[in-house]
């Protein structure tokens, strides 16, 4: 993060602008917006600046910009078409400890002026930091698009209510999640609808009606997919945001894992070979009493939760207790993995089938039915199969599979990560013998492997 990104109150605070080109004219009406005194300081001014000055909006010194005319100020811009001037506004309110802008000059400044989404009293800021403001206005173009001028209204409305809500409700907990439910309900919809008479109404009687005693816990259980946080589901996303506790195992990437509330307890589940930090029936049981609690508890899991993920079995005991739970699928880490290393699962020439399986090793050999994975035109997914890579070839081969047998084995697919390693069953054990292979790793088998020449697309190194 090379900025902070804030917003400032400079309701009454004067704040200088010196230029009076069209540059000057844009930030000293935003300035003006934001309800400062503008002062605005050159030897001449645009039209549009002439009329605001002539109106009363902005006081006006006509001249060349001295060090007196940052008396009193608050923070400066410095909008002039002559950079060894702006640097000179620029390092003299430094001197002073008044915040500057230099318009164009990120590095110059001190601060800098973002795209801005204006919904008041939202308002929604979008930076590219200088790099590119041309990517960011058109990022804030496409944001305007998606949220309606409305939200504003239903900010307002909620503004109102606070204060009675919060004596309805006395826990900081409750009164969030009723204010979710509102804002993700037919109270919305109504303001955003602009029925603003008939929101106000349905709101007094939620607040009427809410209970200040009673929990409602629930249980999220969400896949994270393999890695890469924009393959998240819009579902998966918004329950993410809405969770008071995060359970989370060791496949969910670190990118997927930022993407929960930032003030959401995180409770690390992880489980690795002969190390499980926590046994899956005390993981299925904490979920339980979470929720018991009146917590709304996220269990996030990388890839699918019902593919290896033993989501199956947690949602058994959410049953048993009475807990209410929600399942969100996630792109599998077959599929995930499949698509960003360029190998089809399936292909009309070479595979009509495709199998998924575990490798994790048991007592320290793989117990697979070895005759079913040996079937011709048929692509095997292996899970969890990094250990057991030796003896998943030696029993390939040992049931009929050819040695020639192409075999790719991806190291954390669809992140920045990601490595491909091909070879055949006779090979690729002794190809990764020196290979640091970092988990979470998956394992494909069979002939469209051979596609990745072809198909291969995803360059991480370029992330």
């Amino acid at each position: 993060m090379n900025f902070l990104p804030i917003f400032m109150n400079l309701t009454g605070r004067r704040c200088l602008v010196v230029g009076g080109g069209d540059v000057a004219t844009r930030k000293a009406c935003l300035l003006h917006k934001a309800k400062a005194q503008v002062y605005l300081v050159s030897p001449h001014v645009t039209e549009g600046l002439q009329e605001a000055i002539d109106a009363g909006l902005y006081e006006y010194r006509q001249g060349e910009f001295t060090a007196e005319d940052l008396n009193g100020c608050y923070l400066v811009i410095a909008a002039t078409d002559n950079e060894s001037v702006n640097a000179h506004i620029a390092q003299l309110a430094d001197q002073r400890c008044i915040l500057a802008n230099v318009a164009d000059d990120a590095e110059a400044g001190h601060f800098i002026l973002p795209s801005i989404i204006d919904r008041s009293p939202i308002q929604i800021a979008v930076s590219s930091g200088g790099a590119s403001p041309v990517l960011a206005r058109l990022l804030r173009v496409r944001l305007e698009t998606m949220i309606p001028a409305t939200y504003g209204h239903l900010a307002q409305l909620v503004e109102r209510f606070r204060g009675v809500v919060k004596q309805r409700l006395g826990n900081g907990q409750k009164r969030r999640i009723f204010w979710e439910n509102v804002l993700q309900g037919p109270v919305a919809e109504m303001v955003l609808s602009g029925r603003q008479e008939a929101a106000e109404k349905a709101l007094q009687q939620q607040i009427d009606t809410a209970d200040d005693e009673k929990n409602h816990g629930e249980v999220y259980l969400v896949g994270g997919g393999p890695g890469d946080p924009d393959l998240l589901t819009f579902r998966a996303l918004r329950l993410m945001q809405q969770a008071d506790v995060v359970v989370y195992d060791r496949l969910v990437s670190k990118e997927v894992l930022e993407m929960t509330r930032r003030d959401a307890q995180r409770i690390y589940v992880g489980k690795e070979r002969s190390n499980h930090a926590v046994p899956q029936e005390d993981i299925n049981q904490l979920l339980a009493r979470l929720a018991k609690e009146g917590k709304r508890v996220l269990r996030l899991k990388g890839g699918d939760p019902f593919i290896f993920g033993r989501g199956g079995e947690e949602i058994q005991t959410l049953t048993a207790e009475g807990v209410p739970f929600q399942v969100v699928p996630g792109i599998t880490a077959a599929s995930g993995t499949a698509s960003y290393a360029g190998i089809p699962l399936t292909h009309r020439d070479y595979a009509q089938s495709c199998v998924f399986v575990t490798g994790h090793l048991k007592d320290g050999s793989m117990d697979l039915n070895w005759k079913t994975l040996v079937q011709p035109q048929q692509t095997v997914v292996v899970y969890m199969g990094l250990l057991g890579l030796g003896m998943l070839c030696q029993q390939l081969m040992r049931h009929g599979r050819a040695a020639s047998t192409p075999i790719a084995l991806v190291q954390q697919a669809t992140t920045k990560n990601q490595r491909v390693f091909t070879g055949t069953l006779a090979t690729l054990p002794e190809q990764l013998r020196n290979e640091d292979v970092q988990p979470p790793s998956l394992i494909i088998v069979g002939e469209v492997v051979t596609l990745r020449t072809q198909l291969s697309w995803f360059e991480p190194e370029n992330l």
